[in-house]
C-alpha cells in the first residue's frame, strides 16, 4: 500500500490497481471493510441520490454526536455538503484498473521525479535533516514518499474531504470504513487544525503533502513547527514530512537498514524460496549464491527475503524488515519498491539494472478471478476467488508451475492463465 493482500492500510489505502497521472501522485482507494451487522444502508436505488443523501446526513448526525462531535461542528461542516456522484463512481471502478510493475516504476521513478526529488531535498535540507535526527528516518525516504504521494507537494488534491467521505459512507461499497474516516475528519475540524474549506485531498480521502487519510492523521500527525496546528495541507510541508517520519518510526523503521536491494540469482537457484514469507539471514542467501550487482555477498541487515515482482524474467530483490515498514504506508509491492528505489536514486543510486518482461500485459480483474477459479479446480487452492493476487494465490501459482515443469516463480501471468485454460 498493496498486491499480495488486497492492499492496505497504513493510511487506510490500497493500491492495486493504481491510477497514475503523468508526474503526479499515485492514486489509490481505501481498503475494503465489512460493514457491521445491524447497520442499515439507506441508499436505495429508487430514491434520488441528493434526497437520500440529505436524509442520511440528518440521520448520521445523531451517531456523530454520540461519538463526541459537537452539534455546532457537525452542522457547520455538513451544511453545504452535497452528494458527490463522481467519487462514488471512481471508487466502484477501481478494480478495473491495473498496471504492470515496470510501467508503474517508469512513472514513479522517472528521471524527472528523481531530479525533482534531489532538488526538494536540497531546498529543504535543514528541515529534512532535523526530521531525520529527531525521528530516525532517512531524509531520502521521507522525500520519496512525498514525491510519490503528491509530486513533492504539487498535486495535493482539491476534492472537499468531508463531502467525499460522506458520499462514500452513504453510497459506497465500503461504507463502514468511510463512516470512520468521516468521523475522523470531523474531529480534525473540531480540534481546529484546519477548516472545512481547506480540508481537501484526493477523491478517496487522502490529504496533504503525503496523503494521510483522516484516521491516520488523527493517530500520527504532529505539529512540527510548533504553531499549535498540525497542518499537512498548506504550502509549508514541515508538519506533513515530520508526520510521515513519525508514522514510519511508529511502525518500526530502522535507520541505516536498506528497504532492499537488487540482486542476481544463480542459474541453479531454488525458486521455491522466493517469498516474503520465507525470511532467512544473509548467510543463508549468500551460501546459495545470491549476490549484489557488483558480485559481493549480501550484507547482514537481519532477516531477509527474495522477491520477484515480475517472475524470474524480471528484476530480483532481497528485502529487509524496512520493506515491511513501508508496506504499512501502502501494501502494494510496486509502491514499496517505488518508494525504496526512488529514495535510492535521490541519494545517488543507479537505476534498476535487470530487464522486465515488457511484452506481458496485465491481467484484468476478471482474468485474475478466472485464474484463481482455475487454480482451485486444478487442485491448487488460492484461498479465495477475489481478483487479488496475494500470497496465497502466488503460492498456488508456484505449486501449479512446479507441477507442469515451469519455473515456480509465482508470477501470475497471462501465460499461466492460458495454460490453465
Amino acid at each position: 500500500m498493496r498486491v499480495r493482500a488486497a492492499a492496505i492500510v497504513a493510511l487506510g489505502l490500497s493500491v492495486f490497481p493504481w491510477f497514475v497521472s503523468a508526474q503526479g501522485a499515485v492514486e489509490r482507494s481505501p481498503v475494503p471493510e465489512v460493514r457491521p451487522e445491524g447497520v442499515v444502508v439507506t441508499a436505495a436505488s429508487n430514491v434520488p441520490a441528493d434526497v437520500g443523501f440529505r436524509a442520511w446526513v440528518d440521520a448520521f448526525r445523531k451517531r456523530a454526536l454520540a461519538q463526541g462531535i459537537s452539534a455546532d461542528v457537525y452542522d457547520a461542516a455538513m451544511a453545504g455538503v452535497a452528494y458527490n456522484a463522481k467519487v462514488v463512481r471512481l471508487d466502484s471502478r477501481q478494480a478495473e484498473f491495473t498496471k504492470q510493475i515496470w510501467d508503474y516504476l517508469d512513472t514513479a521513478v522517472s528521471d524527472l521525479r528523481v531530479s525533482n526529488g534531489r532538488a526538494a531535498v536540497e531546498e529543504h535540507a535543514d528541515l529534512l535533516a532535523e526530521i531525520e535526527a529527531r525521528y530516525g528516518v532517512e531524509k531520502e525516504v521521507v522525500a520519496a514518499i512525498w514525491g510519490l504521494e503528491s509530486a513533492y507537494g504539487t498535486f495535493r488534491g482539491d476534492v472537499p474531504i468531508v463531502g467525499a467521505m460522506a458520499s462514500l459512507a452513504y453510497d459506497g461499497r465500503r461504507a463502514a470504513f468511510f463512516e470512520e474516516q468521516l468521523i475522523a475528519a470531523l474531529r480534525i475540524l473540531q480540534d481546529g487544525d484546519t477548516g472545512v474549506s481547506d480540508m481537501a485531498g484526493s477523491w478517496a480521502g487522502a490529504m496533504g503533502h503525503t496523503q494521510f487519510m483522516p484516521g491516520s492523521y488523527r493517530a500520527h500527525a504532529v505539529d512540527f513547527t510548533g504553531d499549535g496546528r498540525r497542518d499537512i495541507w498548506g504550502d509549508d510541508p514541515s508538519d506533513a514530512l515530520a508526520s510521515t517520519a513519525v508514522y514510519l518510526q511508529h511502525h518500526g523503521w530502522t535507520k541505516g537498514q536498506p528497504w532492499g536491494m537488487e540482486v542476481e540469482l544463480p542459474e541453479d537457484f531454488d525458486y521455491a524460496l522466493t517469498s516474503e514469507r520465507i525470511k532467512k539471514p544473509a548467510a543463508f542467501w549468500n551460501a546459495r549464491g545470491v549476490r549484489d550487482l557488483e558480485g559481493a555477498e549480501i550484507p547482514d541487515h537481519g532477516p531477509a527475503s527474495i522477491l520477484l515482482p515480475a517472475g524470474h524474467r524480471g528484476a530480483a530483490f532481497v528485502i529487509f524488515e524496512n520493506f515491511h515498514v513501508l508496506e504499512r504506508y501502502n501494501t502494494a509491492d510496486a509502491y514499496v519498491i517505488g518508494v525504496g528505489h526512488l529514495a535510492d536514486r535521490i541519494a545517488g543510486g543507479a537505476p534498476i539494472r535487470a530487464g522486465w518482461p515488457r511484452g506481458d500485459r496485465a491481467l484484468s480483474f476478471d482474468e485474475k478471478r478466472e485464474l484463481q477459479r482455475r487454480l482451485l479446480v486444478a487442485g491448487f487452492d488460492p484461498d479465495g476467488v477475489d481478483g487479488i493476487i496475494g500470497p496465497n494465490t502466488i503460492a498456488a501459482v508456484k505449486a501449479y508451475q512446479a507441477s507442469v515443469g515451469l519455473v515456480p516463480d509465482g508470477y501470475a501471468s497471462l501465460d499461466v492463465l492460458k495454460r490453465l485454460r
